[in-house]
């Protein structure tokens, strides 16, 4: 037999050892470069940097403090919100805030505060409105206790009587600085010569010359002042209905522009023949002796001191003043308006150099008895 071909069983290749390092088995491989370029992935396409602005991520923690709106005893945690800054977590919304308890702060206790709406502003009527006087003597009795007191002891003022504004303006000017019998006789004479009362118009007396009324006892820069107020109703700057829908204000100082009528004139204009019923006539000194006696004060009140002293009494500081007239006529000492009223004299020197200090217009009006006399009268000053 020929000889048999023995097959060599094929060489095995060696295999890599694993390595010993400090008592450690490190396990080796051998991959070709080929598989080695399989496995690693290419490089990643990079773009410039952006900068991304990092949001809030919302980290929620549980806290004892608050308890939930559910009610319910078991579930006493409230849910607390930290916020983190991070890249990868969109915004939350921020929760609702929980309203402050009162008493967990002071910031908490001034939100909780309410601001009460200011009282109902009383809106005045003309104090010839029936029942008008009725209600200004109730608010002074509330306003003024010591005012309450002089209420008391008087009648209630009364103002039924009107007459038109250029015929009581007329008279204001005629009786200035004179007693009221002499007044009433040259206001006789002059009605006379006017055709009477109805005949008191603007162009009436712009026909009568100085000479016509001196010869009644009008003096000649009486005479000027009649004509001065007939030449502004002439031309419109004044009239009956103006100053009859004029507020306080306006009135006052369209009635000052007037030659020989004074603030004092306008006050008991406006008081008496408008029936104002919040006139404060600063500069009569009846008024502002009323004011002293009534709170004891050591000097009288100067012009400047009434608004404050009086505010208390708006919106009827009229009533008020026409209380404070019969008060120092108690006492002895008649205003201007009471010694009018009741036919009495003129005031004394010093109180008209007084007069004539305060007033602003060329000649100060220390008497002004039509007013007092057509409105309020001999029955109202209780005689």
């Amino acid at each position: 037999m020929g000889e048999q071909t023995q097959h060599q069983p094929p060489t095995p290749q060696p295999q890599p050892q694993p390595q010993q390092l400090n008592g450690s088995t490190i396990a080796t491989t051998t991959i070709t470069t080929t598989e080695m370029a399989n496995t690693i992935p290419p490089p990643p396409i990079t773009s410039p940097p952006t900068k991304i602005p990092a949001r809030p991520r919302k980290i929620r923690k549980l806290s004892p403090d608050s308890t939930p709106a559910t009610g319910d005893p078991n579930s006493s945690l409230a849910i607390t919100t930290t916020t983190t800054a991070d890249d990868s977590s969109p915004a939350a919304p921020d929760p609702p805030k929980p309203t402050p308890k009162p008493g967990k702060s002071k910031y908490a206790q001034q939100r909780a505060i309410v601001v009460a709406p200011p009282p109902p502003r009383i809106t005045a009527r003309s104090l010839s409105y029936e029942g008008e006087v009725d209600i200004a003597i109730r608010h002074l009795r509330d306003a003024d206790p010591l005012l309450a007191t002089l209420i008391d002891l008087h009648p209630p003022p009364t103002f039924d009587t009107f007459h038109t504004p250029f015929l009581a303006l007329t008279r204001s000017i005629l009786y200035q600085q004179l007693a009221f019998k002499a007044g009433t006789s040259i206001y006789t004479r002059f009605i006379s010569l006017c055709g009477g009362e109805a005949g008191v118009l603007p162009e009436t007396i712009l026909a009568l010359t100085p000479q016509q009324l001196r010869q009644i006892g009008v003096s000649g820069r009486k005479a000027s002042y009649l004509h001065d107020l007939a030449r502004k109703y002439q031309n419109g700057i004044l009239s009956d209905s103006a100053i009859v829908n004029m507020d306080d204000k306006s009135l006052f100082t369209m009635l000052t522009m007037v030659n020989g009528i004074g603030s004092w004139s306008v006050h008991m204009f406006m008081i008496f023949s408008l029936h104002r019923p919040d006139v404060l006539p600063i500069n009569d000194l009846g008024v502002r002796k009323g004011v002293q006696l009534l709170y004891n004060l050591q000097e009288l009140p100067r012009p400047s001191q009434m608004d404050q002293l009086c505010e208390k009494w708006r919106p009827y500081r009229s009533v008020a003043s026409w209380y404070l007239w019969r008060f120092v006529e108690a006492k002895g000492s008649p205003s201007s308006a009471v010694a009018v009223a009741s036919g009495g004299a003129t005031l004394t020197q010093q109180q008209q150099e007084e007069q004539q200090h305060q007033q602003q217009q060329q000649q100060a009006q220390l008497l002004d008895p039509i007013n007092s006399i057509l409105n309020l009268g001999a029955c109202a000053w209780g005689q």
